[in-house]
């Protein structure tokens, strides 16, 4: 009995939190009266209350003062339903009431014209349908079944103990009438909050995927950078441990600090390697032969540098494009993460290439300047439909996170013959340029962050940096942006 008292307990006051309230609550977009101007509603309230003192006056031979005040007061709770709906049905049902006890007796004193609707007349019964089923789409179900059930109590009471004489029953007619509009105000209220509620998780789950998409990336870019940073600590282990022995009588000391740097050199690289052991991908995909980043083909050999591009477009050659290089400039010496990055945003480019765009022309363009290296990937429009590519879509992703680790940028557009372009610049140090030598870097804020969370599923989004042909020679900003 507690458990039910409980209950009951509840629910009464949900119902009053939901009924007994003056609150605001506009209409939902999609309702047709949102979208027209409120003095549309004003005529559909002044019909009302023409209908409702012509029937007052006219069927129930009531005063037209009387009859003003009532209809008056039925348009006014219509128009006041638009925005807020609990009073505006309050009122609307104490107006019914009180015309039907003022009708009650002039239909037993025979007063009224015979064969009158009572409880409910036409324009009394249009106005509370209305009312009702604009309650319904702003109000939990609960609460609108809740006010169905108060009006059908109030018409029972009028129409079933109270009674009339010489009247056409209108209580049923009315009670079907207003359990469809409750219906269907809580069907289309239902029908919105699951739109809603839909648009809701397909954002989550583009910003899950897009957020995911960063981290593998980052990962990917990660395992590769252990193996640079391995072959480095593997040369200090071993220079550390032959030092010793080209020095003639080295001294203890000496020994101890080599021996030191040799330790600590080994521990760095059992952790990289463990590292490793956990980001390393245990079943790669590479299916356009190309070796691509994270593939794990080969986990022992070197990472690829700029020496390896010849046989990077060899391989795209025999995929079926057709690539054209040209290099410009004296290529200084890069550090391995700007080699690897540059490589792998080539690779990447004629990936992308091969996916998009099949039967394409290549152009591979890689200039040194004196700041840092610029590369270039330029296809023509495809000669054939590009077929399904499952798992694609996130290329210019990867480059853009390689790019900004080293302090550069990339940009990806396309060209106004239907293909499609990938233009990066890699500061030389890897690292960008101080201005001035201040120790300020160019550019910080021209690296686009709108690649974040919310990236649609198989839409690339494009890094184009306002960059000043003078800061940068040789990198072209895009003209316009575009999908990859």
């Amino acid at each position: 009995m507690n458990g039910v008292g409980e209950w009951l307990t509840r629910g009464l006051r949900a119902l009053r939190d939901d009924l007994w309230t003056i609150r605001l609550a506009p209409l939902p977009p999609f309702v047709l009266l949102r979208r027209l101007p409120h003095w549309h509603a004003m005529l559909v309230g002044i019909a009302v209350v023409l209908a409702g003192v012509a029937q007052i006056t006219d069927e129930y031979r009531q005063g037209a003062g009387y009859a003003l005040s009532c209809s008056v007061a039925q348009g006014a709770a219509l128009v006041l339903a638009l925005w807020r709906p609990v009073p505006a049905w309050w009122l609307s049902t104490t107006v019914t009431v009180v015309v039907a006890l003022g009708a009650r007796s002039q239909l037993i004193s025979g007063q009224a014209e015979p064969g009158a609707s009572w409880p409910w007349g036409v324009p009394g019964l249009i106005a509370h349908a209305m009312v009702l089923l604009l309650l319904s789409l702003r109000l939990p179900t609960r609460a609108s079944v809740a006010a169905l059930g108060i009006t059908a109590l109030v018409t029972y009471v009028l129409e079933g103990l109270v009674g009339a004489a010489n009247y056409a029953p209108s209580g049923s007619a009315a009670l079907i009438v207003f359990a469809v509009v409750v219906l269907l105000g809580s069907a289309l209220r239902g029908r919105r909050e699951a739109r809603t509620q839909l648009v809701e998780q397909e954002t989550i789950t583009a910003e899950e995927r897009a957020r995911r998409t960063v981290l593998e990336e980052r990962s990917r870019i990660a395992r590769e950078l252990h193996d640079v940073v391995a072959h480095h600590m593997s040369v200090i282990s071993i220079q550390a441990q032959v030092a010793p022995h080209l020095v003639e009588n080295p001294s203890e000391e000496l020994k101890e600090n080599l021996a030191g740097i040799r330790q600590n050199a080994v521990e760095a690289l059992t952790e990289l390697r463990r590292v490793l052991g956990v980001l390393r991908s245990e079943n790669p995909e590479d299916p356009y032969g190309l070796g691509a980043a994270g593939t794990g083909a080969a986990p022992d050999t070197p990472q690829p540098t700029l020496d390896r591009l010849d046989a990077l477009m060899e391989n795209t050659r025999a995929a079926g494009l057709d690539v054209v290089a040209r290099i410009e400039g004296e290529a200084p010496v890069y550090p391995p993460g700007v080699q690897l990055s540059a490589y792998r945003i080539v690779q990447e480019a004629l990936s992308n290439a091969l996916r998009h765009a099949p039967g394409s022309r290549v152009r591979v363009e890689v200039t040194h300047h004196e700041r840092g290296l610029h590369l270039e990937v330029n296809n023509s429009r495809p000669r054939e439909p590009a077929p399904p590519s499952p798992g694609a879509g996130h290329g210019l992703l990867g480059m853009r996170e390689r790019a900004v680790m080293l302090g550069g940028h990339v940009s990806a557009y396309p060209t106004l013959h239907g293909g499609f372009a990938v233009s990066a610049f890699l500061p030389r140090d890897g690292a960008a340029t101080p201005r001035g030598g201040s120790g300020a870097y160019d550019d910080p804020d021209d690296l686009d962050d709108s690649a974040g969370p919310g990236i649609p599923d198989g839409l690339e989004l494009v890094f184009p940096d306002d960059r000043d042909d003078r800061e940068y020679p040789g990198v072209r900003p895009p003209t316009e942006k575009g999908n990859r």
